[in-house]
């Protein structure tokens, strides 16, 4: 379940924000890691406090008594949902060192329903055969891109975040393929980008 929402608790009678975050359960390990490795440089990083609820997968991200930058909160937040959707901590740190990315999620379920046929056709094509598809796209775009359960996650600056979203959309709608070893131009609305490995419109009409 992807699910956060905005809490304020009382300290020392004044109200401080928090973020409630729900990850899959079987990623709560992946997000505490290995003797609470993962979580501890979460919270020393972005000076907030993580309280996790092993059992159903709820988190609750505090910031701490002195914050100095409450857009921490919201990072650490960002890192959480992350790993909750597929990406190793080193990836998802990638939000954290660097103020120029973004994570979008696209939640295929809000495109094809609840069809678990059509969820799995469509995550086949984007991972693509022993992951190939996924990958050139991430060399391409220089983006990281996670596809886990029913969503596909991108980790990368704006425009690098635009033009891996613009490829799987192609994807999932079945007007791209995927080739290695040639130069074409990807074309966009607003960019146009000559790569190494390509995705090539092909038209299904």
């Amino acid at each position: 379940m992807l699910k956060f929402s905005h809490l304020k608790k009382s300290l020392g009678g004044l109200q401080v924000p928090q973020l409630f975050v729900k990850i899959p359960r079987e990623r709560i390990g992946v997000l505490i890691g290995p003797n609470g490795k993962v979580k501890r440089e979460i919270e020393k990083n972005l000076n907030v406090m993580l309280e996790i609820d092993s059992e159903t997968g709820d988190i609750t991200i505090n910031l701490n008594e002195d914050p100095t930058d409450p857009s921490q909160l919201f990072k650490a937040r960002d890192v959480a949902l992350a790993i909750g959707r597929g990406f190793s901590p080193q990836r998802a740190f990638r939000l954290l060192r660097n103020e120029d990315m973004m994570l979008t999620v696209i939640d295929l379920r809000e495109i094809f329903g609840r069809s678990k046929s059509d969820i799995k056709r469509v995550k086949g094509r984007i991972i693509g055969k022993e992951g190939k598809t996924r990958k050139i796209i991430e060399e391409c775009t220089e983006a990281y891109i996670s596809v886990y359960g029913h969503t596909v996650s991108i980790i990368g600056g704006i425009e690098e975040s635009e033009i891996a979203r613009e490829a799987i959309t192609l994807l999932y709608k079945e007007k791209v393929e995927v080739i290695q070893n040639s130069n074409h131009i990807i074309h966009s609305s607003t960019l146009n980008f000559i790569l190494p490995s390509v995705i090539k419109l092909r038209s299904f009409v």
